[in-house]
């Protein structure tokens, strides 16, 4: 079966992401609550509202550093003007997140325009540092120097004397798609101990992460993919041959910007609120972990490694002491302490070295990240072809070589 001009095998991994996408609410609760293992549910909406936005801009980044080679430590900027693009949209306009997104879109591809143009005069070390160095020129212009666009280290937000041109009387007063309110809930249905959360924020995203999921679907299996690949594998031998890369690159960063815009402005859609703290360098950084983790250069990865560390993130964060207590209460108390003694150093506040210690792993034993220990699992359980026995009891003679 072939739709949207993929081929039968991409056509079904399409449907499978779409599948698992959907079922998200239901597969990130497998116990019931009020059991000792409810602690690692994560199907409440605002933890899948931040994997799938965050997997939408880690998509985005791959397209650049898997397929090209080229690590930016700089595409938090375009994830911050994301952001104030929408909340200054809502100010101006009304809360409806149809008026904002697109603007994210565009105006963060421009701001990637300018600064792909100039960073990617160099490789390397090189580019990295320069991206690096206008998302903290980003950073600090809107902590503290363009104040009355971005209001500064309080965040720019919605009063209620803003113009909001377009607010009707019975308009909801937050986010909301033509009157679908993104902070609701359509569905929350309690099935033998087991509490699902149908989240009109989370669908919302989720049909925009299938879309560009989609699209980058269709980027790497095009030409254009087919050349940042080359570009990846030795770009010195394309510019021998008169090819100049540099237009494919400038591409490669200017969509990839457009994907952390698009995010950006999510954020904003599911909390009216934009502050300089999503253009820090950690941020970038958080997004270069994500893709090295999941697969850097796989379709797939990206989405893995950023549902991976907001797991970890949100799940392991929240596991302090009184958890533990309650989870190895029926041990001697000795052994009890030992243990949580010992916990102590992976969860809770003390959850990065949890992520650390994984990463470390991962990028020794699993260089292609978890896509790459996905293969390793099902290789595992594929069956061998059977051995030829008579080739067992009959080798093939060795071929004549001439003197």
């Amino acid at each position: 079966m072939k739709l949207f001009g993929l081929s039968a095998k991409d056509t079904r991994f399409l449907i499978i992401v779409i599948l698992l996408t959907m079922f998200t609410p239901v597969l990130l609760q497998p116990f019931p609550e009020g059991s000792g293992l409810a602690t690692f549910n994560a199907g409440y909406p605002d933890l899948m509202q931040r994997i799938a936005i965050f997997g939408i801009f880690a998509i985005g980044f791959n397209i650049l550093f898997g397929l090209t080679g080229y690590l930016s430590f700089g595409h938090a900027a375009f994830l911050g003007i994301g952001s104030y693009s929408v909340v200054w949209m809502y100010k101006l306009l009304d809360y409806n997140v149809i008026w904002g997104l697109p603007l994210a879109v565009v105006i963060s591809g421009l701001f990637a325009l300018v600064i792909g143009y100039i960073s990617l005069r160099r490789s390397g070390i090189y580019f990295s540092i320069l991206t690096l160095a206008f998302a903290q020129m980003a950073y600090n212009l809107a902590y503290s120097v363009l104040t009355p666009i971005t209001n500064g280290e309080t965040g720019l937000q919605v009063y209620t004397s803003d113009a909001q041109v377009l607010l009707g009387a019975n308009e909801p007063d937050s986010p909301h798609f033509f009157g679908i309110v993104m902070r609701e809930n359509f569905w929350q249905p309690n099935i033998g101990g087991w509490e699902f959360t149908f989240n009109n924020g989370y669908y919302f995203i989720a049909i925009i992460a299938i879309l560009v999921f989609y699209l980058s679907l269709r980027i790497f299996r095009s030409p254009f993919g087919l050349m940042l690949k080359a570009i990846k594998t030795n770009q010195t031998r394309l510019n021998y041959t008169g090819i100049n890369t540099r237009p494919y690159t400038l591409a490669a960063f200017v969509i990839s910007g457009m994907y952390a815009g698009l995010a950006g402005g999510l954020m904003a859609a599911m909390d009216p609120l934009a502050g300089a703290e999503r253009m820090q360098w950690t941020a970038s950084g958080e997004v270069v972990l994500m893709v090295i983790l999941g697969g850097a250069g796989t379709l797939m990865g990206p989405v893995l490694g950023a549902g991976f560390i907001k797991y970890l993130e949100n799940i392991f964060s929240k596991i302090n002491d009184t958890v533990l207590h309650g989870w190895f209460a029926a041990l001697p108390d000795g052994l009890e302490n030992f243990i949580i003694g010992i916990s102590h150093f992976f969860v809770g506040k003390s959850w990065h070295l949890t992520s650390g210690l994984l990463f470390m792993l991962v990028v020794i034993f699993l260089p292609g990240g978890l896509v790459e220990g996905g293969k390793r699992i099902s290789a595992l359980f594929k069956k061998k072809p059977p051995a030829d026995k008579d080739a067992e009891h009959h080798p093939k003679e060795a071929p004549h070589v001439a003197e």
